[in-house]
């Protein structure tokens, strides 16, 4: 993307909000310095930089505002047509009574028709790109520009012919942007086709902040930035409550993988045990025998599997459950012993108060248990119990706050991406 386009920070953003699924050092640094050796390669190949040098004046105020944001809705719904457009065709070919391999024939001949009807949406297209920030297509020229390379588009896609998306996009969202320039207030036909492109490949793909920095790196116009942003950014929006995917995520979907792109802290690294330990803790003594233990177990009024066991100076040494009782009976331990001598040398897993849930859930997957005890640093009393079950409830409670914060907005299931 940086040698094409000469977009090295806007090539940095697609690993970010659509390849790598993570916002971490080891996923960031080599991209970044792919890109950027890339950038200092392309300098020495002498390409030129910006592709498509643009400059327009940006009208700054309520009524640009609301223009801008205007393009952004419309390059929203456009990005939702495209995506269910590729997807119908997709599953139209799947449907047909003939062998996959004559799909990308049929696809070639829509192609080849559309063609015909506009020669103009042939091919790469940068001219068009180029011919569309200039001022150079007309509204009827840029409409019909529009219909002949969406239906081609979609349909090679759908046949399974190899083609690509980002200049496509781009020439069918500028197209739109020139088509409507004439019904926009103050502000340049390529200004307006600069927003309607970048609008829709944000919203297409689900990538506003790469199709922001691209558009800027493509053009060498900073001064269309905050214009930029706010179409982009309702762009996204639009797209997010229309659609379930984007129109690469969706691929992937339909071949059986669940893909999650929102970025999220996990909240066990920053929930610690205190905040959801059970304080009233039901402990067992030392002093109780292995037939005590047993019989304490069994009873009916017991509510829990397992029991932190203390002295009488309430320190753990140890933790009984079943298992552990059935195990010391095969062993042929007598039934007066106490649990204070069955447990001597036992290694005791336990938590502490001030700790992260983080390494807790770790320690619990290590000792294979279900709860662990926890206990002071400064004296080693027990002040607490913590189980899977606790850990669970962290998760499950986030999930109700997140639901409760976009109940208002949603009027589609939960996004999958």
């Amino acid at each position: 993307m940086t040698t094409v386009f000469g977009t090295p920070i806007a090539a940095i953003m697609p690993a970010v909000e659509l390849l790598l699924f993570e916002w971490t050092p080891r996923s960031f640094i080599p991209v970044a310095v792919a890109a950027i050796v890339a950038a200092v390669e392309r300098s020495l190949l002498h390409l030129p930089t910006p592709l498509f040098p643009f400059s327009g004046a940006v009208d700054i105020s309520a009524l640009g505002l609301a223009s801008w944001v205007l393009i952004g809705l419309l390059s929203g719904l456009l990005s939702g047509v495209l995506t269910q457009l590729v997807y119908a065709c997709e599953d139209g070919f799947l449907k047909l009574p003939i062998h996959w391999m004559w799909w990308p024939m049929l696809g070639g001949l829509v192609v080849g028709i559309g063609g015909l009807v506009e020669p103009q949406a042939l091919g790469v297209g940068y001219h068009n790109i180029q011919a569309m920030l200039q001022g150079h297509v007309l509204p009827t020229g840029a409409l019909l520009l529009l219909v002949v390379k969406a239906i081609i588009w979609s349909v090679a896609l759908g046949s399974g012919t190899s083609g690509g998306v980002l200049a496509p996009l781009l020439i069918m969202g500028g197209a739109m942007g020139t088509a409507l320039a004439g019904f926009l207030p103050a502000g340049s036909s390529g200004f307006w086709a600069l927003l309607a492109m970048a609008a829709t490949m944000g919203g297409t793909m689900r990538s506003p902040l790469t199709a922001t920095f691209f558009a800027v790196e493509l053009t060498g116009d900073t001064h269309v930035l905050l214009p930029l942003i706010a179409a982009c950014g309702t762009a996204h929006a639009v797209t997010v409550l229309l659609m379930r995917r984007s129109i690469l995520t969706e691929k992937v979907a339909r071949r059986g993988h669940h893909l999650v792109r929102e970025y999220r802290v996990d909240p066990f690294a920053l929930t610690r045990v205190r905040e959801v330990m059970t304080t009233a803790v039901e402990s067992v003594p030392a002093t109780m025998t292995l037939h005590g233990a047993a019989r304490f177990l069994i009873d009916p009024a017991t509510t829990h599997s397992s029991f932190p066991v203390v002295d009488t100076e309430q320190k753990v040494v140890g933790v009984i459950d079943p298992p552990a009782v059935l195990h010391w009976r095969r062993a042929g331990m007598r039934r007066t012993s106490t649990l204070g001598e069955l447990l001597i040398g036992a290694k005791i897993a336990l938590a502490h108060p001030d700790e992260y849930l983080e390494s807790l859930a770790d320690r619990l997957t290590a000792a294979n248990v279900v709860h662990l005890p926890v206990v002071s640093r400064e004296d080693g009393r027990l002040v607490g119990y913590i189980g899977w079950k606790d850990l669970m409830r962290v998760r499950a409670t986030l999930q109700a706050e997140e639901r409760q914060r976009t109940s208002f907005f949603r009027i589609r299931p939960a996004s999958a991406d």
